[in-house]
């Protein structure tokens, strides 16, 4: 069953095409990552995904909802099935640890104060956090900061969670954490859409890995067939400019 379809997706900035007649689905389960040269539009189909950006043509339907930017209702929705953790944290500053994770259920979805505060520590707890519950983002490290934006995605309950170059923004000694926490998620069966340039992420996790260039998705399959075998000679030169020889 998909839970997330885009069909024909265009967008544009002005005269600039960013994303051109893009489509694919997204099982329930299933882990996906987007692989691609900066600039490609990866981060910009993640967007349009959670409405956070607006595209001009084509659909996107989530458990059959279709993605309207226009619709504050349905995109308020939206984003309670469909969570997206950044590459910049984005986290309150003047909150806890806990409070962040915990103020999405209590103003969104309206769970009661105490209940969501108890959700919140054990999804800490789940990141390996449990004892910076009342550190503010200033006194964490980069990594620490990316798992409690990670536990604040879950605190939704999600359907499926959108990660848009989550490891991007790291020291790379802080980088296995962060990577570890998405693995057991995949494990765990986490519908998960990734935007990543962690190769070794994508092979081990990926159920599919999709190249994108120039807004266009030019090839996807296993992560065997694109990574080890890709067809398409710009993924073949792409490939070959990250990959140690």
């Amino acid at each position: 069953m998909s839970i997330i379809r885009l069909s024909n997706i265009r967008k544009s900035y002005g005269p600039v095409e960013v994303i051109k007649d893009v489509s694919f689905s997204v099982d329930k389960g299933e882990v996906v990552c987007i692989i691609g040269p900066s600039g490609s539009g990866k981060s910009t189909l993640l967007r349009c995904i959670n409405g956070l950006e607006t595209h001009q043509a084509g659909e996107i339907e989530v458990h059959g909802e279709r993605v309207d930017p226009a619709n504050r209702k349905t995109i308020r929705h939206v984003r309670t099935r469909v969570s997206m953790v950044f590459q910049r944290f984005n986290l309150f500053p003047h909150r806890t640890a806990l409070e962040n994770v915990a103020e999405g259920p209590i103003y969104v979805k309206g769970e009661p104060r105490e209940q969501a505060l108890e959700r919140a520590r054990a999804l800490l707890d789940r990141v390996g956090l449990g004892a910076k519950a009342d550190a503010h983002p200033g006194q964490l490290s980069g990594g620490q900061q990316q798992r409690v934006a990670i536990a604040r995605a879950l605190g939704m309950n999600p359907d499926a969670i959108l990660f848009d170059e989550p490891t991007s923004a790291l020291d790379p000694e802080l980088v296995g954490e962060v990577l570890a926490v998405m693995r057991s998620l995949a494990a765990e069966g986490m519908t998960m859409v990734v935007v990543t340039h962690e190769m070794g992420f994508a092979r081990d996790v990926a159920d599919r890995v999709l190249f994108l260039d120039h807004g266009l998705l030019v090839e996807q399959g296993t992560p065997e067939e694109v990574l080890t075998r890709p067809q398409h000679a710009r993924t073949q030169d792409f490939l070959r400019r990250i990959l140690p020889s």
